[in-house]
């Protein structure tokens, strides 16, 4: 089967595609021919090297995020899923594949309506905006700011805050035609990059979800109304300085807070029921998903270097 592997760290150009034997599912996994793969931000991070330490090496698959059908099972699986179109998650890696295994508990049937391309673009980053903004502690009327809400996170961080019953949904953005887009999506305040801008404006947030961090992090705290929580869901622009908190406890006395937060600390249980109930509300045109470009498998350098140039809006999807 093809493959694409990381040949070596760096740039787009050391993925390469390779020809590898097509996987065995091993108990309580499922084999699944790929009709669409995810392009994550996290798989341009583990690209470039900057996650080395945390395990990942060269020869690595990237990838977590496929939809297509089920075509064998692992000891233990029920064969009743084979045939059945499905959602799946590989994990940190494995997905930039025509045959992707996945754990069962991680696969989720396709409702009706609901298509593999939209299914790569909703699944993963649906429940990390759901969960996100839950992990904030988010209620209707209040303000949210979204930084880096061009992705296909903050897309839906736009559009669930929105739908939760926000007082204003405001975005940082590169351009102002994603602003429009935005706009469109649930956002009512459009900023630049740094979160200045943008007419009429809260002068403070209750909530900032994160996509970004990075340098340029700590100048959001100062963004936070007292009691302001901010959460990163992302670091697509790499780690925060190594004294960010310094912010924060320089303005003690309005009780900010940060968090991290990953969807790996929600229960499989959790995840699943949201991530149906995303799946549907797509499928009856209640949340839109966003696909930036549909790429062949084999044009993953493509994609990485659309990535890396900052010209994605919403999710670019490989078709093997």
């Amino acid at each position: 089967m093809k493959a694409i592997t990381i040949r070596t760290f760096g740039g787009p150009e050391g993925l390469a595609v390779v020809d590898l034997p097509v996987p065995v599912p091993a108990a309580g996994q499922v084999l699944i021919t790929t009709e669409a793969v995810g392009v994550g931000g996290v798989d341009r991070v583990i690209r470039s090297g900057a996650l080395a330490a945390y395990g990942f090496r060269e020869g690595h698959i990237p990838g977590g995020e496929v939809a297509g059908t089920v075509t064998a099972v692992g000891d233990g699986v029920d064969s009743a899923w084979i045939g059945r179109r499905v959602w799946g998650f590989t994990g940190t890696g494995g997905g930039y594949v025509e045959q992707a295994v996945a754990p069962v508990e991680e696969i989720l049937p396709l409702p009706s309506g609901l298509s593999a391309v939209d299914a790569v673009t909703l699944g993963s980053s649906g429940v990390v905006a759901h969960f996100g903004l839950r992990h904030a502690h988010f209620a209707p009327g209040q303000t949210v700011l979204v930084r880096g809400a061009a992705g296909s996170i903050g897309i839906m961080a736009v559009q669930l805050a929105a739908r939760g019953g926000a007082d204003a949904v405001a975005v940082t953005t590169s351009s102002a035609e994603r602003g429009r887009r935005l706009r469109r999506l649930g956002a009512t305040h459009v900023l630049e990059r740094s979160g200045d801008g943008g007419r009429d404006a809260p002068a403070g947030y209750d909530v900032i979800i994160d996509v970004v961090a990075g340098a340029d992090m700590p100048s959001f705290f100062d963004r936070l109304n007292p009691n302001g929580r901010m959460v990163a869901v992302g670091v697509v622009a790499g780690p925060p300085p190594a004294d960010f908190g310094t912010k924060i406890m320089t303005a003690f006395q309005k009780s900010m807070s940060f968090a991290t937060f990953s969807a790996a600390t929600v229960g499989g249980a959790d995840r699943r029921a949201v991530r149906g109930e995303l799946f549907l509300a797509a499928a009856r045109g209640d949340v839109e998903t966003v696909v930036h470009e549909l790429l062949p498998l084999d044009e993953a350098v493509l994609a990485h270097r659309k990535m890396d140039a900052g010209e994605v809006f919403g999710r670019i999807v490989l078709t093997p």
